[in-house]
């Protein structure tokens, strides 16, 4: 398999602080896992270009986006959450973060990769259509999934979601836009509380228990996931790559191995094989605890190059 690997320095100009897990080592930690197993040089390595507002404008509306403009501060950071925090130069990260994806599904239909992996930040499956949150300001793989539904015309596209938190924002995004499909897992009862129970035809919710373990997702991944996917055949997959489920991640309580990434990459190939061509494009997501975070992303990217 040919892999893409996506990325670009300037995913470092979005900083909240040291004291932040969403911090820019890990990036850092993932490039260099791949540079010491020697797995980079057998990437085509790229880097992201930034996404234009007429691609945003698809899933944010023009307003949003210009109140995320009007908050940035010229030092120091405005809270949009908690710990959503704009550093003067975020959007400038968030816009190269979305235009990545953008870039993967064009190598993809440009027969350019046989696959992609897009390492930035900030991550993006929080973002909601007019509310940013959960360390998430643009919704990276909502705007991947609106280009290659508006410029290459497909008519089905899947967003594969395995994080320790619940990928609303693409929710919010495609709750009444049946050409998307959206299979998320996540913790719960946990953050962010919201469209857990959302009951829909192409909305597949796959809630574990804190302390969730191998075994037990992979049964629950099987049974919800793998019946929708038959059923619904995407002509793309389209994968937020959450690896805060590890269980040395102390950002939450599920407790998966390295090995689960591969596992579960390998089941997402098979079905992109069987529906989509093999097109499938992965973006990452979540993941705080440096160590486990870049094995795991590892073992994804493994999968995606057949290893």
């Amino acid at each position: 398999m040919i892999t893409s690997f996506i990325t670009h320095p300037d995913c470092a100009l979005h900083d909240m602080g040291p004291w932040h897990p969403e911090n820019p080592l890990r990036l850092n930690a993932i490039v260099d896992q791949l540079m010491l197993s020697g797995l980079m040089n057998q990437l085509l390595q790229y880097k992201a270009k930034p996404v234009t507002e007429e691609q945003l404008c698809r899933v944010h509306p023009r307003a949003h986006l210009r109140s995320l403009e009007l908050s940035l501060p010229q030092e120091g950071f405005t809270a949009i959450e908690d710990e959503t925090l704009l550093a003067p130069r975020s959007l400038e990260a968030a816009a190269i973060a979305a235009g990545a994806v953008i870039k993967g599904v064009d190598q993809i239909f440009k027969n350019q990769a046989d696959n992609v992996f897009c390492a930035v930040r900030p991550p993006g499956h929080h973002a909601e259509k007019v509310e940013s949150m959960g360390f998430c300001f643009y919704n990276n793989v909502a705007v991947g999934a609106l280009h290659a539904l508006e410029v290459y015309g497909l008519e089905r596209v899947a967003i594969v979601d395995f994080d320790v938190h619940h990928g609303n924002g693409t929710v919010d995004i495609f709750r009444n836009d049946p050409r998307v499909l959206v299979c998320s897992s996540f913790q719960h009862p946990f953050y962010p509380w919201r469209y857990a129970d959302l009951n829909a035809e192409h909305i597949i919710n796959t809630p574990l228990d804190a302390h969730t373990a191998s075994l037990a997702f992979r049964k629950q991944i099987e049974a919800s996931w793998l019946p929708a996917l038959q059923k619904f055949k995407p002509q793309l997959i389209l994968v937020s790559a959450g690896f805060d489920a590890h269980r040395e991640d102390p950002m939450g309580e599920l407790d998966l191995e390295d090995d689960d990434y591969y596992w579960i990459t390998q089941l997402l190939m098979d079905q992109a094989q069987a529906h989509s061509g093999g097109r499938l494009v992965s973006v990452l997501e979540g993941g705080y605890e440096l160590a486990p975070l870049a094995r795991s992303v590892h073992r994804h990217i493994e999968a995606l190059q057949g290893l």
